[in-house]
């Protein structure tokens, strides 16, 4: 456990805000004014009324002014009272255009507050491993949000002001999701392995399963139980999620009572967890739900990490011919200038124009070009990326892949790795090959793992840290 370093900037401001102001303490939970001296007293009732003195009018001034104090002190960082407030506003006007039942205001408050404690203590881990977004990985990914909602840029950043959040906080939002993305990724994903002998036993299940296999649209109320909890914490978990079960079971909403109880990550948007493939869920929760129809919950279901609580909202069947399918293959290469702190992106793309240009000619070959200008591993081949299946490649660079016909060649294509050329060498469909069905397997097999291990993750990285509430509601 770290203790807080009390020479953090923010803190040191607040504190000398706390204590050059008369009347405004942070750190105590009662705020007694203190009486004024009888001189002072005596000599403002006898002054005239026709104009203030100026420290009077100062003073005056300085009461009307708003001023920010601390909520909580998360390790050497804090969060302010006007922090939360501002997360508590926007969170409030979210779910109300999604249409969630709002929970009580001191339960949103607890909650928004809980998430805001683990975001601040992650945040703080990325800094330390040095995780950063610069400004232009930070450009690219707003504008692929911008382009996945079918408008510009422009348009997004109008969009976020009329619904009241400034462009500025959206982009500082969307640098931390990256960033915790990135540190959950070293920290969760880079450390999940899979053994051949539990790709056979999926293998094997999923052979022995009916001929349909089940979607499930899940939402989920989960009770977090404290790393090294005692057997009087656990206790008080069960009670807690025996409490929320009571309420459900006479008719309490479910999205409202994962916003008031949850300690998931979800618990904001109703504690939606959205469409799961049965065979994908951890077998504890897929033997509870196996036989749940629309609308029915689970009962208490006790795993590592706390008490779970999981509702069908609806379910599907989907065909087993559908895995093992025809699909499309595409082999192809490409060429990749990569944008970097002495390569601009104008830079790159105006040089994959100009190799475009010597193809197009016939001045050049695009796997002379590879090898000779290209950033990716696959020069030394030409730029042979092989035979690629759908999903092999981000979605940028498939989409410009799959508009081209063998021999074709793209335009510049930017993704997130820079830009590229690709060339489309030959296409075929085929079976899905043993192999392809193996790493289907690992791949549901890492989402049942990965699903579980970010939930412990994130219940670690809030029990190490230093957390001291210094908000009068708690």
């Amino acid at each position: 456990m770290r203790k807080a370093s009390m020479h953090h900037t923010k803190i040191a401001a607040l504190l000398l805000c706390a204590a050059a102001t008369s009347g405004c303490s942070m750190f105590s939970s009662k705020k007694t004014p203190a009486p004024a001296p009888a001189p002072v007293a005596a000599a403002a009732a006898a002054a005239p009324t026709a104009a203030p003195a100026p420290k009077a009018a100062a003073a005056k001034a300085s009461a009307t002014t708003p001023i920010d104090s601390i909520a909580v002190i998360v390790n050497d960082d804090v969060i302010t009272r006007q922090e939360l407030a501002a997360r508590i506003q926007a969170v409030t006007q979210r779910m109300k255009q999604q249409n969630v039942a709002l929970p009580d205001a001191a339960d949103l408050r607890h909650q928004i507050l809980e998430r805001m404690i683990v975001e601040r203590a992650q945040m703080q881990m990325a800094k330390e491993y040095g995780v950063r977004v610069d400004d232009t990985m930070l450009d690219r990914a707003i504008g692929r949000i911008a382009e996945q909602q079918k408008m510009t840029v422009q348009e997004l950043r109008n969009q976020m002001e009329k619904e009241g959040t400034p462009f500025a906080t959206f982009r500082e939002e969307i640098r931390d999701e990256i960033i915790m993305q990135r540190l959950r990724e070293h920290e969760v994903d880079a450390k999940i392995q899979i053994s051949e002998a539990e790709v056979d036993s999926y293998l094997a299940a999923e052979k022995a399963a009916a001929a349909e296999q089940v979607e499930l649209n899940l939402s989920q109320i989960m009770i977090r139980i404290p790393e090294n909890a005692t057997p009087e914490v656990i206790a008080a978990r069960r009670e807690r999620a025996e409490q929320v079960m009571r309420q459900l079971r006479t008719g309490a909403d479910f999205a409202k009572m994962a916003a008031s109880f949850s300690d998931a990550s979800d618990a904001l948007k109703g504690g939606e967890i959205g469409w799961r493939n049965a065979d994908h869920l951890p077998p504890l929760f897929a033997d509870a739900l196996t036989k749940l129809k629309a609308g029915q919950v689970t009962p208490i279901i006790k795993s590592a990490g706390g008490f779970h609580i999981l509702k069908v909202v609806d379910r599907r069947s989907v065909a087993e011919g559908q895995a093992a399918a025809a699909v499309q293959q595409t082999h192809a290469r490409h060429i990749l200038i990569k944008v970097t702190p002495t390569v601009s992106a104008y830079d790159a793309k105006r040089k994959l124009m100009d190799l475009k240009e010597r193809l197009d000619n016939k001045a050049a070959k695009f796997e002379d070009l590879a090898r000779q200008f290209s950033n990716d591993g696959s020069s030394v081949k030409g730029g042979d990326l092989g035979w690629l299946y759908p999903g092999d490649t981000v979605p940028e660079f498939e989409a410009a892949m799959n508009a081209l016909k063998p021999g074709e060649v793209s335009q510049p294509i930017e993704t997130s790795y820079g830009y590229h050329l690709i060339e489309v060498l030959e296409r075929k469909s085929d079976d899905m090959s043993k192999e392809r069905q193996r790493n289907a397997a690992r791949q549901a097999i890492r989402e049942r793992k990965l699903a579980e291990a970010v939930e412990d993750w994130q219940r670690e990285v809030r029990d190490r840290a230093y957390v001291e509430f210094r908000d009068e509601a708690k």
